[in-house]
């Protein structure tokens, strides 16, 4: 009996029917065709690679390149289901270091729309490939091009009308293309990208000399650029480089930061966390650092065969992925605000570098302010008269150049004995940020978050941590047995912290935590397995988180007789540091005041 027509519910789809179906977990719109064609660009050694796009990739998506081309005998089997040049065998994927591997791409493309490839190996004859969805199969004919290949997919989804009639706008499937060629162009800076939308160029990015030069070409402007550091990391069997905005560039959320691992961006919320983690502090709260962290990993070491789209990974250790991110940028804190902003101040443009956005106040981290404050640039005089001053004013004033005004460097105990709480005076709040106090001859410009986070901090330190048991326990399965391993012989540890956590077969149950705990459910997860690599140091870092998420927040408003308990609480410490390291407070003398208005 014919297996189609047997009695039964189950059938076995056409052939054709199948292939479109299973397209759809490879191409799901235009961008992941794109995504797809650069990768066998870049796999075919291209240096020079061209998108073209039509109707946001939908009515047409052409990428061409200058790589090695395909002989006539490649070119037939290019667009059929597995066929690859990559591997051989299973065991080839822990040896794989192309950007594509599974051989589904051109077959999944030529599955559900037209597909045309222009190919060359020497740029002196080649061949064209034509492919209709549902033809027995393609056609060859020969053609001419320079070295290279040009893949053009026409009317995608066609044929699916059920898909095709789900994608997004025209002008929204083209910006979803335009960001898949700026995925690839951050992970590959030394080759040239072009993309033509409709006709008209829209990205253009020259070969760059490192992925910090890549990163300022592709997503901001020169003046931010200025404000973008490269840091280099190792771990066993990876490498890792990092760049990373300073405390003077952040945005309200996570748009501009990327995580790239071998060449792939990939969704990984851990490394996400350790980018946020290792510069924690340096931003204003509500605010996240720009960046992207670029991991070039044995491939033994990483599953790239777990999604179709090849949008995750699964390491084999990630917590020391994790590691060598959030120590490289904890190293790359400290050694900034011992260095100061002197050098930077030094290289900058001529008058300074612009403050992204404009306002001080706003775009200059509060930790940045306060921590080195006699190297910030000369004040803007020109746009100041510019702007406040009238025409006559700006004609015939003559005043010196403003001086400096510069502040006690903060992050010392005071000098002259601490103040009791009766002896201060509350002079004020600014941005919402500052608590301002005069104490005899001297006005203490205090930061309400970190004082509150230190007396938290030291507070959490002094005695076991209280907890509370969940209503509804969290559960989790851990990557690997090293973190099944640090959970068991720090359990007790744990105890003290405020945290109960109980082995529940495979998984782990989190049963208690600590009383003012706010985190969701996977961000305490993974704050627990963090300390996994800060075990000598665990009660400390745990401290500080608690304490850091505890403590009043920007913006938030103390009465006076709270803002001066505060004030007289810190300016009492032994080590005005918060947890991170960063000075609480910093102090300018009536004198300074007053030679800065010519007083004196």
């Amino acid at each position: 009996m014919d297996i189609q027509t047997r009695p039964g519910k189950i059938r076995l789809l056409p052939p054709e029917e199948a292939r479109k179906i299973a397209a759809g977990e490879v191409i799901d719109r235009p961008a992941a065709l794109v995504r797809e064609l650069l990768d066998n660009a870049i796999d075919a050694g291209g240096r020079a690679i061209e998108t073209a796009i039509e109707g946001g990739g939908i009515r047409k998506t052409e990428v061409s390149d200058d790589g090695e081309g395909m002989e006539k005998e490649d070119l037939e089997l290019c667009c059929r289901t597995h066929a690859t040049s990559k591997i051989r065998s299973l065991e080839d994927l822990e040896r794989m270091e192309t950007l594509g591997f599974r051989g589904e791409a051109l077959a999944a493309a030529a599955a559900v729309s037209r597909i045309e490839i222009l190919t060359s190996v020497n740029g002196r004859g080649g061949w064209l490939l034509t492919s209709e969805p549902g033809n027995a199969g393609p056609a060859l004919s020969p053609a001419s091009r320079a070295k290279g290949s040009s893949v053009r997919a026409l009317g995608l989804f066609d044929t699916i009308p059920a898909r095709k009639q789900f994608l997004k706008r025209e002008a929204a499937e083209g910006s979803l293309c335009r960001q898949a060629c700026l995925d690839k162009a951050l992970a590959f800076p030394r080759i040239s990208f072009r993309l033509l939308q409709d006709g008209q160029l829209k990205l253009l990015l020259p070969p760059a000399a490192s992925f910090k030069d890549r990163f300022v070409q592709a997503l901001l402007g020169k003046d931010e650029g200025a404000f973008i550091h490269e840091i280099a990391a190792q771990g066993p069997g990876l490498s890792v480089v990092l760049v990373v905005g300073g405390p003077e560039l952040f945005r309200t959320g996570r748009r501009q930061q990327y995580i790239m691992a071998n060449g792939r961006r990939i969704q990984d919320y851990s490394l996400l966390k350790a980018l946020e983690c290792g510069l924690q502090g340096w931003f204003p709260n509500g605010t996240h650092p720009v960046g992207a962290i670029f991991v070039d990993i044995d491939p033994a070491l990483a599953d790239f065969n777990i999604h179709p789209a090849k949008r995750e990974v699964r390491f084999r250790d990630p917590g020391a992925v994790h590691h060598a991110v959030a120590a490289a940028l904890r190293d790359f804190a400290r050694r900034y605000v011992q260095s100061g902003f002197a050098d930077r101040a030094d290289s900058a443009p001529p008058g300074g570098p612009k403050t992204p956005g404009g306002g001080l106040e706003g775009k200059l981290a509060l930790e940045a302010l306060l921590d080195h404050p006699p190297a910030f640039a000369a004040l803007p005089r020109k746009s100041l008269w510019a702007r406040e001053a009238p025409e006559e004013v700006r004609e015939t004033a003559s005043y010196p150049a403003f001086p400096e005004l510069p502040l006690q460097e903060a992050g010392r105990p005071i000098s002259g004995g601490a103040p009791r709480s009766g002896e201060l005076r509350l002079a004020g709040r600014l941005f919402k940020l500052f608590i301002l106090v005069e104490w005899r001859d001297r006005l203490f410009i205090i930061d309400q978050h970190a004082a509150h986070e230190r007396l938290l901090y030291d507070r959490l330190l002094a005695s076991p941590i209280p907890k509370q048991e969940l209503l509804v326990p969290i559960r989790f399965e851990t990557q690997g047995e090293a973190e099944d391993q640090f959970l068991t012989l720090n359990r007790e540890t744990m105890l003290n912290l405020g945290i109960v956590i109980h082995q529940d077969g495979a998984a782990w149950r989190i049963e208690a935590l600590p009383a003012a705990w706010r985190l969701s459910d996977a961000e305490t997860v993974q704050a627990i397995l963090s300390l996994k690599n800060t075990v000598d140091t665990m009660a400390e870092r745990w401290a500080a988180t608690l304490s850091c998420h505890q403590a009043i927040r920007d913006g938030d408003y103390l009465d006076d007789a709270g803002a001066a308990d505060l004030a007289a609480a810190v300016l009492g410490l032994a080590d005005p540091r918060c947890p991170h390291g960063r000075p609480i407070w910093a102090e300018v003398s009536r004198e300074t005041l007053c030679r800065a208005v010519r007083r004196l």
